[in-house]
């Protein structure tokens, strides 16, 4: 029996009482190792689920002598607080949005390119081939490595008073993003106001009018119960930013080569889980959101795609992200 724990606590420890808590459940005793994985979602999300399915892919994989302890739902932190205990060694493991990363390493800010892939299939080829690994492994030297790409779909605006059919009908509207310079580009370059405010803090944000939207993926619209609140939903898909599963490299490091393997096992499982309940979560969500009174308004995408043409264009001259990026765009033709 897999012995992965689920954390539910209803609120965060202080940050002392979390920091020794988590060196506490990470010695370096190859029996018993536990490892503590936190993240941002709700329990029902289809990465928390995959995650489950990690655990006991490693507690099977390691003859029950590694598990993993699992807090959702930001209870250690938001997602760049999770990457800060990460760094510091206080923290295993955390899933974060690659857009997130940008501040930690350049080479991630190119899965935030508006428009960049052409597929779906595209997009996995891109992910699971030699562009991803080497995006994975770009953030090491800060002591963060990727493990695996989980799907987290095409990103849309989603809004409380009115539907967004064209670029020019974001003018004047103050979006919420992620804290994320490319976010916040695209916002912009869209002709709304970017405000990056912490997930936690949106529902309560849009309710009461401090932003007048956000751009997220259908599943979490749907399990955040965002569409409560805002009662648009344009599919406009701008952009197709991956979570990223990472690992501290204090932990990495006091890994054996055979606990790298079992975890890495447990990791790929995982991965193809939650790309099959992505699928599933999005069908349902639309779905559910509909039924629930939410506008859902396909738009014409070559408006948008035109009005983001800049900033890949910038992004091609740059010496960090333009190699990486006409690969991507090379894959796609």
């Amino acid at each position: 029996m897999a012995r992965c724990a689920v954390r539910s606590a209803k609120a965060k420890a202080p940050l002392w009482v979390t920091t020794v808590l988590l060196l506490a459940g990470c010695s370096d005793a190859h029996r018993d190792l536990r490892i503590t994985l936190a993240h941002g979602l709700d329990p029902g999300h289809p990465v928390h689920r995959a995650m489950v399915e990690m655990g006991r892919v490693l507690d099977q994989e390691s003859g029950g002598t590694m598990t993993l302890e699992i807090y959702p739902s930001e209870q250690l932190g938001s997602e760049r607080e999770c990457l800060e205990l990460l760094q510091i060694g206080s923290l295993g493991m955390t899933k974060v949005s690659a857009a997130v990363l940008e501040n930690f390493a350049p080479a991630y800010r190119v899965l935030s390119a508006p428009y960049v892939f052409g597929s779906d299939a595209h997009r996995v080829a891109v992910l699971d081939g030699d562009v991803g690994r080497e995006i994975l492994r770009s953030s090491v030297p800060r002591r963060l490595r990727g493990l695996g790409f989980y799907d987290a779909g095409s990103r849309s605006f989603y809004t409380r008073d009115r539907a967004i059919h064209e670029p020019a009908d974001l003018v004047g509207l103050k979006i919420r993003t992620q804290e994320s310079p490319s976010a916040m580009a695209l916002v912009r370059a869209l002709g709304g106001a970017a405000a990056p405010i912490a997930w936690g803090e949106l529902y309560t944000a849009l309710q009461q009018g401090v932003v007048d939207g956000a751009e997220n993926n259908p599943p979490s619209f749907h399990l955040a119960r965002h569409f409560e609140v805002a009662r648009y939903l344009s599919l406009d898909e701008h952009t197709s930013v991956p979570d990223v599963l990472l690992v501290g490299t204090p932990l990495w490091g006091r890994l054996d080569a055979r606990q790298r393997g079992w975890l890495q096992t447990a990791v790929d499982a995982s991965v193809v889980l939650q790309r099959r309940l992505w699928r599933e979560a999005t069908e349902a969500a639309l779905a559910e959101v509909a039924a629930g009174g939410v506008e859902v308004v396909r738009p014409d995408k070559r408006p948008f795609a035109r009005a983001t043409d800049q900033l890949r264009a910038d992004m091609r001259k740059d010496p960090e992200t333009g190699p990486i990026l006409r690969r991507i765009e090379a894959m796609g033709s």
